[in-house]
């Protein structure tokens, strides 16, 4: 996704764009487009590529350093942390958990679904 070339982003105003910039590079973490030990791009170039304000980016990376995700080398920039992907999927697990199946499971008892229901319809969009 980060390649730098023509990328384009837009920002969901339902959540801070320094969360979304973290979203971005733990995705491009997840996907292998950053691996274990490999260096990110500079906030300059975020910011370019996204064209925003650098402390904005600075406020994401900022979130992945405090969650062990990235860490920096000293006059180098940032590096992905060798059990980035484990933290991210761990983390990620739990707002899907907590979040996204608490919604769908809402939704499901306003149109009286079942959970055999919930499960039917998971298992053909699965197979779409």
């Amino acid at each position: 996704m980060l390649n730098g070339e023509g990328m384009s982003v837009t920002f969901d105003d339902k959540q801070p764009i320094f969360q979304q910039v973290a979203d971005i590079i733990e995705d491009d973490i997840l996907n292998g487009t950053f691996r274990v030990d490999e260096q990110i791009l500079s906030v300059a170039q975020f910011s370019q590529l996204f064209q925003i304000n650098p402390a904005t980016v600075v406020k994401g990376i900022g979130l992945l350093v405090n969650e062990g995700i990235l860490y920096k080398k000293r006059g180098l920039g940032m590096y992905v942390a060798a059990d980035a992907k484990q933290k991210i999927q761990i983390k990620r697990r739990e707002r899907f958990h907590k979040e996204l199946l608490s919604d769908l499971l809402d939704e499901a008892d306003k149109l009286g679904l079942t959970t055999e229901d919930i499960m039917n319809m998971i298992k053909q969009l699965r197979e779409e």
